[in-house]
């Protein structure tokens, strides 16, 4: 670490800070950064100054992620009494096209030490989409098992909303490797199923397990309807991934259904 920055100019002190930074958020370790906090005080320039205040406020915001994290993991420890426990969510109860999508997910809790925590996983519509895109490929990575299942607008039309719904939470806990030993639901519990579940509303702010499936459904489920957006492009489903939207409404009344409509939802918008 450089002791003393006076002989530098500004330009090249941000070049630093800004490489420190990146390191902090890669070890997500503040030691490094700290001490170079103190040697920004004892520069006189403003512009320096200005440095040492983003230092700090980079600094507190990765503590308190850190700290938001924990607790998601710990909420899990604190329901699995021992046994292997997962974390089951859904992505697509709601639009007019394209599937329902589920994803399960058992995470290592060994330890809490940071290294083993996934920073930045929460409710996945809280989550920038560049941010949502890393997490997937971070959570794949580092879980100890997940799967992610679908259940398509034909089916969804023919068995309802909510028989899929739990249809998929089944499928996705029973295609899992490791075998859960308890599950966490966002929202809804398990109907008619022989493994210990638990519905947690608002779960993906809650337990890591149900933000990571969270995730890994809403990436997922997003780049199948952003390549049927190439194959219907009037829709609108790069951006809308099939909900509502009035650019949306409007192709409907205008071009009709599409294969991958669930008729059930648009029959009050469109005769199907």
């Amino acid at each position: 670490m450089i002791k003393d920055l006076g002989s530098l100019k500004v330009k090249e002190i941000k070049d630093i800070v800004k490489i420190e930074l990146e390191k902090m958020y890669a070890s997500k370790d503040v030691d490094n950064i700290t001490k170079l906090v103190s040697v920004l005080d004892e520069d006189g320039r403003s512009a320096v100054k200005s440095l040492k205040v983003k230092c700090e406020k980079e600094i507190t915001k990765l503590l308190n992620e850190i700290e938001r994290v924990k607790k998601l993991y710990e909420f899990d420890i604190n329901h699995n009494n021992g046994v292997i426990i997962a974390g089951v969510d859904e992505v697509g109860r709601g639009p007019l096209a394209g599937p329902i999508v589920g994803a399960a997910v058992v995470l290592d809790y060994s330890s809490l030490e940071v290294e083993n925590l996934i920073l930045g996983i929460n409710d996945s519509k809280k989550i920038k989409e560049c941010e949502r895109e890393r997490l997937y490929d971070e959570i794949i990575k580092r879980c100890v098992d997940y799967k992610i299942v679908g259940i398509d607008n034909g089916t969804i039309d023919s068995q309802g909303i909510a028989w899929c719904n739990n249809e998929i939470f089944k499928n996705s806990i029973l295609g899992l490797d490791v075998k859960p030993d308890k599950v966490l639901c966002d929202g809804y519990s398990i109907k008619n199923f022989n493994i210990d579940n638990e519905a947690v509303i608002k779960g993906d702010t809650k337990s890591a397990a149900i933000a990571c499936a969270s995730i890994l459904a809403k990436v997922y489920r997003d780049r199948i309807m952003k390549e049927y957006s190439k194959k219907y492009p009037e829709y609108d489903f790069e951006s809308n991934v099939g909900y509502g939207t009035q650019k949306h409404i409007e192709a409907l009344r205008k071009c009709g259904h599409t294969d991958i409509h669930r008729k059930s939802f648009i029959r009050n918008l469109i005769n199907v």
